[in-house]
């Protein structure tokens, strides 16, 4: 869905604007395009007549709205609303349709809060680290839902390790430390003592981690873990040099 997308098809004189974000569109394509990078987004206004209408007025793709209008006659999903749609555009492979169906099949019994999360991780996936910090951070600022609390820990993790990326690691740290007080992840816990040694001094973390044998233990596991990918790096450097000389030898034969 990254490939350029070339609009062919007619042009509205009358927009249509998405009032959730009061953004105006003026073609198939774009609506598409909003369509499939604001999955998490979609709900129930965007199934609506007044779509129905611009569709049979403005684009003359009157099979489509009438289509549309039938299947909300029918209580028809938002998500059969959404691949209607982008099937009928055909700007989207079978692959591409497959995955966008997928990812609606993910969404759709989740809240609103949850799919803010689906948002901030693809954000984060994507390298867009400060983006995604800014919606983690909007879900920890509202009034929270007390039924909900390990989804909360799980936010605070993928926080922490978006300040890692950004090589925050204080702020990494503080947050890795809430989420294994909520979620009680050892994963989580280790992530915590990595981010401390960071931008502790060596003196500070060595009085944190013998503050409690569960961070000695941790540590350890750490500290053989960095042990181990240093050796592998070491001997697929050697092996490279190794092939290096080989090759310089065979070259003088």
């Amino acid at each position: 869905m990254g490939s350029l997308i070339l609009c062919r098809k007619k042009k509205a004189e009358q927009p249509y604007e998405i009032t959730r974000i009061h953004r105006k569109i003026y073609t198939i394509e774009e609506l598409c395009y909003y369509l499939c990078n604001n999955l998490y987004l979609i709900d129930y206004t965007i199934m609506n007549e007044k779509i129905c209408e611009w569709l049979y007025l403005e684009l003359d793709m009157k099979d489509l709205a009438k289509e549309l209008l039938e299947l909300m006659q029918r209580h028809g999903t938002i998500e059969q609303f959404v691949l209607k749609i982008l099937g009928y555009a055909k700007i989207y492979t079978k692959q591409e349709m497959e995955h966008i169906q997928n990812v609606l099949d993910r969404l759709k019994n989740q809240k609103e809060i949850e799919r803010r999360k689906y948002k901030a991780d693809n954000l984060l996936e994507s390298g867009e680290c400060e983006a995604a910090i800014l919606v983690y951070l909007s879900i920890l600022q509202e009034k929270r839902d007390e039924t909900m609390e390990r989804f909360y820990g799980k936010v605070y993790g993928c926080l922490g390790a978006a300040y890692g990326r950004e090589f925050l690691y204080k702020e990494s740290a503080a947050m890795y430390e809430q989420a294994y007080k909520i979620c009680g992840d050892e994963t989580m816990l280790r992530a915590y003592l990595y981010a401390c040694s960071r931008y502790m001094t060596e003196e500070d973390y060595q009085d944190l981690i013998l503050t409690n044998e569960m961070y000695l233990s941790a540590a350890e596991e750490i500290e053989n873990k960095e042990n181990e990918t240093e050796r592998e790096q070491k001997s697929s450097g050697d092996r490279t040099l190794l092939e290096k000389w080989k090759r310089q030898y065979r070259r003088y034969q």
